[in-house]
């Protein structure tokens, strides 16, 4: 049974159906009860009977019986009121029961638009409401959300079109521009200053193409669906993203302690889960203090698997961190010691974590640094292919 909230449409409708009855009911009471003669009829003053004789007995006699019948009448005035009134009171309650049931069969189509349109998320805008029915006041609400969801879905998918159109139509004029510069620094008895302008230039171009790689990604992993997914084992994306990246661990003398333990899957996209795993590894590399050191543990925790990476550094501002997952958000150059990050690092992390239905968590760890946590759904191994 569904309950009505306070202060919600259903139990203000209660209230007024409630509200209209009694005053009905008490209308009808008042006017029943002065229609019957008030409190009951008394004897009427008439002129004194003869005080003696056998006319005399009569009149006392009908006086007598008058007052009988005043007195039987006055009675019957109150067990009608007792009576009505115990009816209003039985009715009052019966009324409440009877508008909370009418006030959900009135608010259910709303009900069902409302779970309906909570269902929907910018991963499928292409669903609809599609609600049948008259065509009343409810159904021009549901047409005109249908509607809403219609305009977002072309708006998402221009928006989609545009960014992986874009960043594929300037990686040509970047690899033009990558060939002229080594052509140009290539040439014999090119000045110094030449030489060093050409190495600027190829930087900023790999930054450049690092950045629209990260668009694509990003694109993908927040409105793309996911292709091709298979079983992936956290631990060896993770194992392998820190072999990857031992000549950066080397070179900033970082310790590295893993705790990866095997045999929890999850279901996704390898090429996004390694992206994810591989940003969040690059983060802990690169945003980094010399000499500093680096904890990489999974982990399963109920029915999710956990990746967790922590590393050392000051102490950070919760407020700052968590800033950290919408795109180009840093925390300053004084904390990276580098300027070679896109700032869509962490960004694209949550979005591929949301994509495959588990969630980023970012926390500035107490005594200083940052930890980075990963929940993502655990696929249980069938037994066979354990044994």
């Amino acid at each position: 049974m569904i309950r009505l909230r306070d202060g919600s449409v259903g139990l203000r409708f209660t209230i007024l159906y409630t509200g209209v009855f009694l005053m009905s009911g008490i209308g009808l009471l008042a006017l029943t009860f002065l229609l019957a003669g008030g409190g009951g009829a008394s004897a009427p003053a008439g002129r004194q009977p003869p005080a003696g004789g056998r006319l005399g007995e009569m009149h006392q006699q009908v006086r007598h019986l008058q007052e009988q019948l005043a007195e039987v009448n006055a009675q019957h005035s109150r067990q009608l009121l007792v009576g009505s009134l115990l009816a209003l009171t039985v009715m009052a309650v019966v009324s409440v029961l009877v508008g909370r049931v009418l006030a959900r069969r009135v608010l259910r189509p709303l009900r069902v638009i409302t779970e309906a349109t909570r269902r929907i998320s910018a991963d499928n805008l292409d669903q609809r409401l599609g609600v049948s029915g008259p065509a009343d006041e409810v159904k021009d609400l549901a047409d005109t959300i249908d509607g809403l969801l219609g305009r977002l879905e072309a708006s998402f998918a221009a928006q989609r079109r545009f960014v992986a159109n874009a960043s594929h139509e300037l990686r040509t004029p970047l690899a033009t521009m990558r060939a002229s510069v080594d052509v140009a620094v290539a040439k014999p008895g090119v000045a110094p200053q030449t030489l060093a302008l050409g190495d600027r230039l190829r930087t900023q171009l790999d930054r450049v193409d690092q950045l629209l790689d990260g668009f694509l990604v990003l694109a993908r992993a927040r409105h793309g669906a996911l292709a091709g997914a298979a079983e992936v084992d956290v631990a060896r994306l993770v194992a392998q993203a820190v072999s990857d990246r031992s000549a950066g661990i080397a070179a900033r003398r970082l310790s590295v302690t893993e705790d990866l333990r095997d045999g929890m899957p999850i279901r996704g996209d390898a090429a996004l889960l390694s992206r994810m795993v591989g940003n969040v590894v690059d983060n802990a590399v690169v945003h980094n203090e010399e000499d500093g050191w680096i904890r990489v543990e999974t982990f399963r925790e109920g029915t999710e698997v956990r990746l967790v990476v922590q590393t050392g550094g000051r102490v950070l501002d919760q407020r700052d961190v968590d800033r950290l997952a919408q795109p180009f958000e840093r925390l300053g150059v004084d904390r990276t010691g580098s300027e070679n990050g896109s700032g869509l690092g962490l960004s694209i992390v949550a979005a591929i974590a949301a994509a495959h239905g588990g969630r980023l968590e970012l926390l500035a760890r107490p005594e200083g640094g940052l930890r980075v946590s990963i929940a993502l759904p655990y696929v249980p191994v069938p037994a066979e292919v354990r044994s």
